[in-house]
């Protein structure tokens, strides 16, 4: 398949992280970031992927997720369109034979990005409400590159609705899967450190992704 990769460089992890390019950084990335929600530290790990590879290599990569926000832009229409497939691609890798124990789906959120460029816009909010409620998803429409608070918001979602689910306890987020693939992207480390004792939790946010 290909990929249109998100226009800008203001990307939903990087906001998240606080890091900052002078140039665009490379299509994929693991943010770490470290921060404090409800009193606790939580160790978070962000895959920022445009979607170019092939199904194996989403399939991977999906299964290393703890939870995902599947991002499109407002001023994307086919962005938009791939956001249902997506999200039908996540639950259909996590309810597998070889994956189910029972518990639930992992959390994904639908983000709209972009929203301060309304001039370019193609895909209006009610688009964005109405697949979020036939999908039963939360819904968030934000600008990175404006509001550090609307991104934070996205994630401290993720991990509320982990926490719901029960299956969170200290040390019990491990990797889902380890593989030579995700070994290979490059981390990016905020300039907080995370040496500190916490919660270690992983995330994908999948952007912008067209296939052929």
């Amino acid at each position: 398949p290909s990929s249109s990769a998100e226009p800008g460089c203001h990307s939903l992890p990087g906001g998240f992280s606080h890091t900052h390019f002078s140039v665009c950084p490379p299509p994929e990335m693991i943010y770490r970031h470290m921060a404090v929600i409800d009193g606790e530290m939580v160790h978070f790990e962000i895959l920022d992927t445009a979607g170019q590879e092939d199904s194996l290599q989403i399939e991977e990569k999906i299964k290393w997720g703890d939870g995902f926000a599947v991002v499109y832009s407002v001023t994307d229409r086919c962005s938009f369109d791939e956001v249902m497939r997506l999200c039908f691609l996540i639950n259909h890798i996590h309810a597998s034979p070889r994956r189910s124990s029972g518990s639930e789906q992992p959390p994904v959120v639908i983000v709209g990005n972009k929203k301060d460029l309304q001039f370019d816009r193609m895909v209006s909010t009610e688009d964005g409400e109405n697949l979020s409620k036939a999908l039963k998803l939360p819904f968030y429409e934000i600008s990175t590159r404006d509001s550090y608070e609307e991104t934070v918001v996205v994630f401290n979602t993720l991990y509320q609705e982990l926490m719901r689910q029960g299956h969170f306890s200290p040390g019990s987020f491990k990797r889902r899967t380890v593989s030579k693939l995700m070994e290979k992207i490059p981390r990016m480390q905020a300039s907080s450190t995370l040496n500190s004792a916490g919660r270690s939790l992983s995330f994908n946010s999948f952007r912008d992704y067209i296939p052929e």
